[in-house]
């Protein structure tokens, strides 16, 4: 079963840094293009960043632009999200969307920035 699982979420002061793994099981990452989406409370769910097959291609939402880093390492079919700089509307559950060949959404990683 295709499989996405997201970690390294947790809680951080403002100013702080954060990396998201995204680590895939039941498929090959390779094929598909990446990307990390965010939901914060009472807002819909939107795109923070997405990367090619090849990770040559990367862009961000406005929001992070700047503060964030999308990569991938095939080999070990895992997606990550470096996330510096952290303010208090960087609140919101992180998740990993893999498309192109296979569709999945992992489920989830709650990222609270605080002071």
């Amino acid at each position: 079963q295709a499989q996405l699982v997201e970690s390294g979420g947790g809680s951080v002061q403002p100013g702080g840094s954060l990396r998201l793994y995204c680590s895939a099981s039941g498929f090959n990452i390779g094929p598909n293009a990446m990307s990390w989406h965010r939901q914060a409370p009472g807002k819909e769910r939107e795109l923070v960043a997405a990367i090619d097959r090849t990770g040559g291609i990367r862009r961000y939402s406005d929001d992070v632009r700047g503060r964030a880093t999308i990569s991938r390492d095939n080999a070990k079919n895992t997606v990550y999200l470096q996330m510096n700089n952290l303010k208090l509307e960087d609140t919101a559950v992180y998740y990993c969307r893999s498309t192109g060949y296979l569709e999945v959404w992992g489920q989830g990683t709650l990222v609270t920035v605080s002071s």
